[in-house]
Parts: C-alpha cells; sequence; structure tokens
C-alpha cells in the first residue's frame, strides 16, 4: 500500500510541475492573460453599411476581443451559430453589464447601442458571421480560425 500511496504521490508532483510549466508560459491567468490577448476591429451594424473591412483571421488558444456596434438606423441582429459553437465566450458586456453565456447563437440591436465580446477561438476551421436575411458579401464577416 506504501508503494502505490508513494507511486501517486509522486506522479502528482510531476504532473502538477507540468501544469505549472505551462501554466508560466501563458502567465498567471493562464488563456486568460493579457499577454495572450489580441483585439480585433469592431463590427459595425447599420442598414445598408459594411459589417467589416475585412476578414478575420485568429489562432486556436488565444483570447480575443471585439465590439458589436449598432446605430440605431434599422433593427438588425448579428448570426453565426457554427462560430459561437467553435468558441469559448467568457463574457459579453453590454453598458457595463457582465454576461458569461453557456453558449450563443446570434445578438440582436433593437436600437444603437454596443456589446463587447471576449473569448477564445477554439476549433479550427472557416466560419462566418452574418446579418440574418442578406445575402450580400458586405454584409458578412468571414472568419478562419488556425
Amino acid at each position: 500500500m506504501r508503494i502505490l500511496t508513494t507511486i501517486l504521490a509522486a506522479t502528482v508532483c510531476i504532473a502538477s510541475g507540468a501544469s505549472a510549466q505551462n501554466a508560466m508560459s501563458f502567465g498567471a491567468a493562464g488563456l486568460l492573460s493579457g499577454k495572450n490577448k489580441e483585439d480585433l476591429p469592431p463590427i459595425i451594424l447599420s442598414a445598408g453599411e459594411p459589417i467589416s473591412s475585412a476578414p478575420w483571421v485568429l489562432k486556436s488558444g488565444t483570447y480575443y476581443e471585439f465590439e458589436i456596434l449598432g446605430d440605431g438606423s434599422q433593427e438588425l441582429a448579428l448570426v453565426g451559430p457554427e462560430f459561437f459553437r467553435a468558441i469559448w465566450i467568457d463574457e459579453i458586456v453590454v453598458e457595463g453589464l457582465e454576461i458569461r453565456p453557456l453558449g450563443l447563437d446570434s445578438v440582436e440591436f433593437d436600437e444603437a447601442g454596443e456589446m463587447e465580446i471576449g473569448f477564445i477561438a477554439i476549433k479550427p476551421g472557416a466560419y462566418y458571421m452574418k446579418i440574418p436575411g442578406t445575402t450580400g458579401e458586405t454584409q458578412r464577416i468571414e472568419i478562419t480560425i488556425e
């Protein structure tokens, strides 16, 4: 029994050392540390205007933040269920209120406002977000997670 206890204790120590070493490469907060964070350009929701100027190329394991700005010119939504399932959403901030969802399918602006979404890119692939019911290229943003 003592041998088994000693082996288990040694395994835990080795595993703990490896985990601590990996966490140190990302900083004390791991994936959520400031060294692992990038800001993305905002998405603009405005009637008849492009929502983004360029596609996003994201790196799996990196923490990102972006703003969605609605100007109130029209009731507009943004959908991207496949993209939202390929990321882990840390928080959505609306007027200082922090929301920590388990998942997301879409967001909608009934009036002017802004929100910020913080997330970690997880699953590599090609995704998009778009204004529902539209087919124009300027009404969607292409997203690649590498």
